[in-house]
C-alpha cells in the first residue's frame, strides 16, 4: 500500500475508482474497430476443457439469470444493444458475435482494476476488491461467451441449412 488513507477515503477511492475505470475501459472498448472483433483470439475462443452451450445451461443455469444483468452496449452513441439476436438476420447476428468479443475484452480489463486498489488498500481490502471485481464481471463474461456459442451455432446452421430455426440454439 503506497497511500495511507483512513477507511472512509479508501472506500470512496474504491467506489469512484471502479466507476471511473469502468467508464474509461468501456469507452476504450467502444472505440475498438469492429475489424479487430471479427474472429476469436486465444482470449475469446472456447476453452479446451469443453466449453459448450450445454455446460453453461446445465452447470451455471445461465438461462435462469442472464436476463437480470444490465446491458450497456449502447451506453455510448452508436453502441450495439445486445438484447436481441436480430430476428435471424445473418449480418446482425454476425455483428452480435463480434460485440460479444468487445464486451468480453471490456469486462476482463475492468476486472483487473482490483490490482490497482493495492495502491491504497491492504489485506482484506484487496481481497474485497478482488471479490467485487469478480462478482460484477465474471457473470457478464459467462453471458458473452454463452451468447457467442449460441450465435455461432445458429450462424453455422444458417450457412449449412436453409430451414434452420432460431429455437435451434
Amino acid at each position: 500500500m503506497l497511500l495511507n488513507l483512513n477507511d472512509g477515503r479508501v472506500l470512496l477511492l474504491c467506489v469512484v475508482g471502479w466507476a471511473a475505470w469502468s467508464l474509461l475501459i468501456g469507452f476504450v472498448g467502444y472505440k475498438l474497430p469492429l475489424k479487430h472483433l471479427e474472429i476469436d483470439t486465444w482470449l475469446t475462443q472456447p476453452r479446451p476443457w469443453g466449453e459448450t452451450r450445454k455446460w453453461y445451461e446445465q452447470v451455471l443455469r445461465i438461462k435462469d439469470w442472464k436476463d437480470w444483468l444490465p446491458e450497456a452496449g449502447n451506453f455510448f452513441p452508436g453502441g450495439f444493444q445486445k438484447t436481441s439476436i436480430g430476428g435471424g438476420n445473418y449480418a446482425l447476428m454476425s455483428r452480435f458475435v463480434a460485440e460479444t468479443r468487445r464486451a468480453e475484452y471490456v469486462h476482463i480489463a475492468i476486472w483487473f482494476f482490483w490490482l490497482v486498489t493495492i495502491l491504497w488498500t491492504s489485506g482484506w481490502g484487496v481481497v474485497l476488491n478482488l471479490v467485487v471485481g469478480t462478482t460484477f464481471n465474471l457473470p457478464c463474461l459467462w453471458v458473452q461467451r454463452y451468447n457467442r456459442l449460441r450465435l455461432q451455432h445458429l450462424l453455422l446452421l444458417k450457412k449449412t441449412k436453409k430451414n434452420y430455426r432460431l429455437t435451434d440454439c
